[in-house]
């Protein structure tokens, strides 16, 4: 048995926590993992960028953190953190939700408790492949570098002025 528990320790953002738990569970069973105990955390940029510097002394916030704390062949345990602050900065740029976003990094961050890495160019590739694969389940496909076409603002017909938002 895989248990999954998850701290919201943001409130900005209301967040689909079970679709979170239910991605890394599925990326932890498809991979292999048997039994452990997996600490997923959703934290603000601030935090982030504290953990990253702290941890893998990156000065910057990021959008997940990995770390394994042990494994025992198929026994994991595990944390995942993903930065809700970033993802909802970065979905629209993607074209689609926070919730999508984020359940992209959870499956990113459950690959890397199970060996992925993404250091070089084929790891990268690899890990995209079984990201996609995962996300498939939710009906989405990544775009990584690809960005969303911006729609055009609405104009006020009075002036032809571009709203600003």
């Amino acid at each position: 048995m895989i248990d999954i528990e998850l701290s919201n320790q943001q409130d900005a953002y209301s967040i689909d926590e079970a679709r979170l738990v239910a991605a890394v569970q599925r990326v932890l069973q498809g991979e292999g993992i048997r039994s452990g105990t997996i600490s997923l955390a959703l934290v603000d940029d601030p935090t982030m960028h504290e953990l990253n510097l702290r941890y893998l002394e990156h000065d910057e916030p990021t959008d997940v953190l990995s770390f394994v704390l042990e494994r025992r062949g198929d026994a994991l345990e595990g944390e995942v953190i993903l930065s809700v602050d970033t993802a909802a900065t970065s979905c629209e740029r993607f074209g689609w939700s926070c919730d999508d976003e984020l359940l992209l990094y959870a499956v990113h961050g459950a690959l890397h408790l199970v060996g992925y890495d993404d250091g070089c160019p084929e790891d990268r590739r690899r890990m995209r492949q079984r990201e996609q694969h995962y996300l498939a389940a939710w009906g989405l496909e990544a775009r990584y570098d690809e960005i969303a076409p911006v729609p055009p603002r609405p104009t006020d017909p009075a002036s032809g002025a571009e709203e600003t938002a």
